[in-house]
């Protein structure tokens, strides 16, 4: 999956995360394409809580062992086979 992300807290305020099937994950400044959208979420990160609405899959309430703040908007997209 791909996740293009608006809003602070990150690396940079636009950033494209991609996630491959084998578990790498990176990171680049700015939207990498191409996009095909798979979901549309909303993540509030406030100290070790984590309010993530979406689209698909609702409301989730998670909690992590790091302390930070983060407001994004993002897009989730399936990666190019």
């Amino acid at each position: 999956m791909k996740y293009i992300e608006f809003g602070i807290g990150n690396s940079w305020f636009v950033r494209t995360e991609t996630e491959l099937a084998d578990g790498i994950e990176f990171e680049v400044k700015g939207i990498a394409g191409p996009i095909r959208v798979h979901s549309l979420y909303i993540r509030c990160w406030v100290g070790t809580t984590v309010w993530v609405f979406d689209i698909r899959s609702g409301f989730k309430k998670i909690r992590k062992s790091r302390k930070t703040f983060k407001l994004i908007i993002g897009v989730s997209s399936y990666l190019e086979e």
